[in-house]
């Protein structure tokens, strides 16, 4: 098991390039897969989740062509060639490591094939709900076995023919609307997907780019079915949940101020941002492009931080980055309140169980409730020992904390973060650093270097 030693921050870097969006990078893999011909993903996230999905198009007949790592960061081009949406049979087993993301959306693809996929994944992902997805698949006539009550992996999902239906979502969740909407290209017809909130919506955009006609009515989404992606190449944005952990380190850091550069700005992830303005934090952003998916830089100045209420339609999100929330309401004047967040209890561990046992390590006083919780902040943090319960954002959550505490804080289990962010540590060793004067600390360096790695 390994571990993140993190002791009050000593500097502070003036820029940071986070690296791609995990969804959006999980989406292009796919759609790639399922184009008829060659598409090359720039940007692309080397995390071990979004590793498994490319890993799975591959053993369904994709052909996956490394093309570009990053010292220390990984693999972050490669080219996907796909054979149109008909896909062939895998080996054995599909192994989708932690990621949620994987086992949902690949379901709705195997749904529209004419075999059955085993998909499984760690001891996390096993007990992650999947009937979610069960239920509106086998609406469809597909065929969705899995464990429990609750239909947790290992699934078997047997593709049959399809129909479409209308489905009303019971909870707001992308995941779901995009493995309907998947499953929704193998049905003939009109298959359409309604939100209580709308989610984020990188499914529809990536659509888009690939050439799948859809429409949005109100809260209704909908797919036509028979349609084939055109390949297309696609550069994938930084990741706003992944800038999310060094917006907050700057936001409580007064006296500084930090550039993170090429994060996405789609307006159903910014939630994120917004909270922090809210809360009293010196954001500006500018978007430098627009095609797909909007990004630009993030300039975060830092000051004090105020309690505010997150809840309601904001919660679908920034339901990733409520972790980090709660460490901007430990470090605010007043009492945050986090509601309405009942989704964080089945995400890939209890978020609001961890985090408020992780923040009452650190001498933070937290009062639980079944759908969030409340903090009173402005308390002065001691390093403590935290306990992952092997999920990325609570590690790289409490590592920024850390920063703000006295004394040592230790993350155990930290090898969780590389599902999402392996450059993490990296990163984070810019606010470690021993300065000299006022000198600003230098950016890392990411030496590009042809692929090297195996899949």
């Amino acid at each position: 098991m390994a571990t993140l030693k993190v002791r009050k921050l000593k500097s502070f870097p003036t820029e940071i390039s986070v690296p791609g969006d995990k969804s959006i990078s999980h989406r292009a893999a796919m759609f790639a897969g399922m184009a008829d011909g060659r598409t090359v993903i720039s940007g692309f996230l080397p995390s071990e989740d979004c590793l498994c999905t490319v890993k799975a198009m591959q053993a369904m007949g994709a052909e996956v062509e490394p093309l570009e790592e990053l010292e220390g960061v990984g693999l972050v081009k490669l080219a996907i060639t796909g054979h149109g949406p008909k896909l062939k049979a895998p080996a054995g087993p599909i192994d989708c490591g932690n990621s949620g993301t994987t086992i949902r959306l690949l379901s709705g693809i195997v749904a529209g094939q004419d075999f059955s996929v085993e998909m499984g994944g760690d001891a996390s992902l096993s007990k992650r709900p999947m009937k979610r997805v069960a239920d509106p698949l086998r609406l469809m006539g597909a065929k969705v076995e899995g464990q429990g009550e609750k239909i947790c992996a290992p699934l078997k999902v047997t593709g049959g023919s399809l129909q479409p239906i209308t489905y009303t979502l019971p909870m707001a969740s992308a995941q779901v609307k995009s493995a309907v909407l998947l499953a929704g290209l193998f049905a003939p017809g009109k298959t359409t997907v309604i939100e209580p909130v709308a989610t984020r919506n990188h499914t529809e955009r990536i659509m888009s780019h690939f050439g799948v006609k859809w429409l949005r009515e109100g809260d209704a989404i909908s797919v036509y079915g028979g349609q084939t992606p055109r390949a297309t190449d696609i550069t994938v944005p930084g990741d706003i949940s992944s800038a999310a952990f060094w917006m907050v380190a700057a936001a409580a850091s007064p006296g500084h101020q930090i550039t993170l550069k090429n994060v996405g700005l789609n307006p159903t992830r910014t939630g994120v941002i917004n909270v922090l303005l809210r809360m009293g934090a010196q954001i500006t952003s500018s978007e430098t492009h627009s095609e797909g998916e909007p990004l630009g830089h993030v300039i975060v100045r830092g000051g004090d931080l105020n309690a505010t209420v997150i809840g309601g339609a904001e919660i679908p999100n920034v339901i990733d980055e409520l972790p980090i929330l709660a460490i901007a309401g430990a470090l605010a004047r007043g009492s945050t309140l986090i509601k309405d967040a009942r989704e964080l209890r089945v995400k890939e561990t209890d978020r609001i169980a961890a985090v408020a046992e992780n923040l009452r390590r650190m001498g933070v006083t937290v009062t639980e409730f079944d759908d969030g919780m409340e903090i009173t902040g402005g308390a002065k943090l001691t390093g403590a020992t935290i306990t992952t319960y092997h999920d990325h954002r609570i590690a790289m959550a409490f590592a920024i904390a850390g920063l703000f505490a006295e004394g040592e804080t230790v993350i155990e289990g930290s090898e969780c973060i590389n599902t999402s962010y392996p450059s993490f540590a990296q990163d984070l060793a810019l606010f470690q650093s021993a300065t000299q004067g006022d000198s600003p600390i230098p950016v890392l360096a990411r030496v590009p270097r042809p692929f090297t790695g195996k899949f």
